[in-house]
C-alpha cells in the first residue's frame, strides 16, 4: 500500500501541531471508512388489529437505518433497508404467528458508507422492547352493523373487524383470531341519561329490554380481550 505523503507545515508552531493532528485523524477516518452515527432510541411498537409499526428517534442527519426483527428464538430478518424514515411496518412478519414474542432492533449506518461498521464489527444498534401481538395489539373500535328495536326489545349486531392475519389465503376477523377471548361491550343511552351497557363475550349480538325510544337512542361499542381470566387491552374511548 502506498505510504501517504506527510503535509508540509510550518515548523515549531502551535499551528503546525494542530494541522498535523488534524491530518493524522483524517487518515485514520479514511482508512477505517467509519464516521460517527447516533444510535436509535425510544423504540416503540404501535399496533392496532395487528397492523404493526415500529417507531423510533431521532430523525437522521447524515445517517440511515435498517430494521431487523426476530421471534424470541429465531434469526434476525432485515426490513426497511437503509431508510431515512423513523418507522418501519413489520405487520407482514408478526402476522405469521401473533402469539409469538418478537424483538426488533434498529441499526445505524453513516449515509453513503453503509459498509462501515463499529469497533465491535457491526453497526451501532438499539433493541426494542419485546412485543407479543396477541396480548398487546390495540383493538380498534368495532362497527355496529345494524340494530332494530321491536317493542321494548333492542337487537344489535356488531360487525367483527377484519385483520391482516391470514389463514389459507383468507384474512381473519378479530373473532377468528381471539375466539371466546374477544368481548364486546355496547353502551346505550338517551339525552341526559346516565346510560346502560350490554356485554357479549360469545356472540356478535346483544339483545335486551329497553324503555328508550329509538328516535333518541345513542350507541357506542368497544372491544376487549380476556387474558388469562382478566380483562385485556380495550378499545380506546
Amino acid at each position: 500500500m502506498e505510504t501517504p505523503a506527510w503535509p508540509r507545515v510550518p515548523q515549531g508552531t502551535a499551528v503546525a501541531r494542530t494541522v498535523l493532528l488534524g491530518w493524522a485523524l483524517s487518515q485514520v477516518v479514511s482508512a477505517s471508512g467509519t464516521t460517527d452515527v447516533v444510535e436509535a432510541y425510544n423504540l416503540t411498537w404501535k399496533s392496532t388489529n395487528f397492523k404493526t409499526i415500529l417507531e423510533w428517534e431521532p430523525k437522521p442527519i447524515d445517517q440511515v437505518y435498517t430494521v431487523q426483527i426476530s421471534s424470541k428464538f429465531g434469526n434476525w430478518k432485515s426490513k426497511c433497508f437503509y431508510t431515512t424514515d423513523t418507522e418501519c411496518d413489520l405487520t407482514d412478519e408478526i402476522v405469521q404467528d401473533v402469539k409469538q414474542t418478537y424483538l426488533a432492533r434498529v441499526l445505524s449506518y453513516p449515509a453513503g458508507n453503509v459498509d462501515a461498521v463499529g469497533s465491535a464489527g457491526e453497526p451501532p444498534y438499539q433493541n426494542s422492547p419485546e412485543f407479543t401481538p396477541y396480548l398487546e395489539t390495540n383493538l380498534g373500535q368495532p362497527t355496529i352493523q345494524s340494530f332494530e328495536q321491536v317493542g321494548t326489545k333492542l337487537n344489535v349486531i356488531v360487525q367483527d373487524a377484519r385483520t391482516l392475519v391470514r389463514m389459507n389465503g383468507t384474512f381473519l376477523s378479530l373473532r377468528d383470531v381471539f375466539g371466546k377471548d374477544l368481548n364486546y361491550t355496547l353502551y346505550y343511552w338517551k339525552a341526559l341519561s346516565t346510560g346502560k351497557k350490554c356485554s357479549s363475550s360469545l356472540e356478535q349480538w346483544c339483545s335486551w329490554s329497553s324503555s328508550l325510544s329509538s328516535s333518541c337512542l345513542y350507541l357506542y361499542t368497544s372491544a376487549e380481550r380476556q387474558e388469562r381470566g382478566r380483562v385485556g387491552r380495550r378499545t380506546p374511548h
